[in-house]
């Protein structure tokens, strides 16, 4: 190839043989506006290696006090938190789950056609989802008392969002078809949803509520330690007084849990959705 024609290709695909002088500068600066917040981040935060390595050194102490776990005296106290943090995201699941359902269809494009309604409903769902259980948790604590109920309503509140958003995208993805042979059998408003779009998301929505079932035991552990009763709140006294051999085991405990919840709700789930 001559050097005119690789002149004349170079004038057709410029990109094809090397970023413009223009591109390269904005990338650089682009890169040192990066490196330069990144630099400014860890000033703020006060990361020092000298830092690090005493809060390892700290870690690796207490992991040494950790071995080996040990149920305690207060064993029985132990299995009813995690009794309490099973039984909450349970109930909190459920709750959410079946509140989320005619959520659901109220934001659906291709059930409600009214774009100012969909748009609310959709924007409430944002609204939810942008506050965390942790701070629902602290509400509700503040609202209704320590105990377990406070975690099962911030449970259910943070969670109607993220399903009933979830349930939405599921309806608006159905096949077509099936709601319109309804409608040609006669079938009214009702019936197309009853019979069109409700078979096709239903196998969905059940495994999504399982899968946060299984995310929302994690997370009463969480909320415990803020006073909503469950298994958390044994890991804070535990480590309040530091018996770190106690939550150790408190720690183990709940990875068998949560493995076991796992392998249950996933074999359900592949049922479900393959069935």
């Amino acid at each position: 190839m001559s050097g005119a024609e690789i002149a004349a290709w170079r004038a057709r695909l410029p990109s094809a043989f090397g970023l413009a002088p223009r591109r390269r500068l904005v990338r650089g600066l682009a890169m040192a506006g990066f490196l330069a917040w990144l630099g400014w981040a860890l000033w703020h935060f006060g990361f020092a290696p000298q830092r690090l390595w005493n809060g390892l050194a700290g870690l690796a102490s207490i992991l040494r006090l950790m071995i080996p776990p040990s149920p305690g005296d207060l064993w029985a106290d132990i299995l009813t938190g995690l009794a309490e943090s099973v039984a909450m995201a349970f109930l909190g699941t459920a709750a959410s789950a079946l509140l989320a359902v005619p959520l659901g269809f109220l934001g659906a494009g291709n059930v409600v056609t009214v774009t100012l309604l969909r748009f609310s409903i959709r924007r409430v769902f944002d609204g939810f989802r942008g506050i965390d259980q942790l701070i629902w948790a602290l509400a509700y604590v503040r609202a209704v008392g320590l105990g377990p109920l406070a975690g099962v309503l911030a449970i259910a509140t943070a969670d109607i969002a993220v399903l009933g958003k979830l349930y939405a995208e599921a309806i608006e993805a159905v096949e077509p078809r099936q709601v319109d042979g309804v409608t040609a059998a006669g079938g009214g408003w009702a019936e197309r949803l009853r019979l069109g779009v409700l078979p096709q998301v239903l196998p969905v929505m059940l495994a999504q509520a399982l899968y946060f079932f299984e995310s929302n035991t994690r997370a009463a552990a969480i909320l415990g330690v803020v006073g909503a009763g469950g298994i958390g709140l044994q890991i804070a006294e535990r480590i309040r007084v530091r018996a770190w051999d106690e939550v150790a085991f408190i720690i183990l405990l709940m990875i068998a849990t949560v493995a076991a919840i796992d392998w249950a709700s996933a074999r359900l789930r592949r049922a479900l959705i393959t069935g």
